[in-house]
């Protein structure tokens, strides 16, 4: 079944069991999704869909920050369990133990030395990390192993 389709029915049974947090999230995601085909001119795949799923969650985790700054922990609440909900549909996440072992890897193939090979190091690890990873979680192990 693709991604789309099960997010359609989940919205169904959301729908139908009355869950307001669940239809919000999953009307909002399709609704951006659609947008995306519209620009597109054609249906997603799955992968374009979760593209979009990572972005919408990305855009989640963001705001929560700037919630947390400000201290609205009301809203960081709301955006945690709407995280929850995008994080059903993206792939298991890896822990910061294996994104730095990936990390390793990598910055020895590229023969990285210090953090002026950032770019060298990411550019050749986002695609193996895309979906599995938060890049800005990337992005600090990537510093920290490249700083010694």
């Amino acid at each position: 079944m693709k991604l789309i389709q099960q997010i359609q029915e989940d919205l169904i049974r959301s729908m139908k069991a009355k869950d307001g947090n669940r239809i919000s999230v999953l009307r909002l995601l399709l609704s951006s999704i659609k947008n995306r085909e519209i620009e597109k001119k054609d249906a997603l795949d799955d992968e374009e869909v979760l593209a979009e799923i990572t972005s919408s969650a990305k855009r989640r985790r963001e705001s929560m920050e700037a919630f947390k700054e400000g201290g609205r922990m009301d809203l960081v609440e709301k955006e945690e369990s709407e995280l929850v909900i995008l994080q059903e549909y993206l792939p298991e996440q890896l822990s910061p133990d294996e994104i730095r072992s990936v990390v390793q890897e990598v910055v020895g193939a590229v023969g990285a030395t210090n953090t002026s090979d950032l770019g060298k190091v990411m550019k050749e690890l986002m695609p193996r990390l895309r979906d599995k990873a938060d890049g800005k979680l990337v992005n600090e192990i990537v510093k920290e192993v490249l700083s010694g």
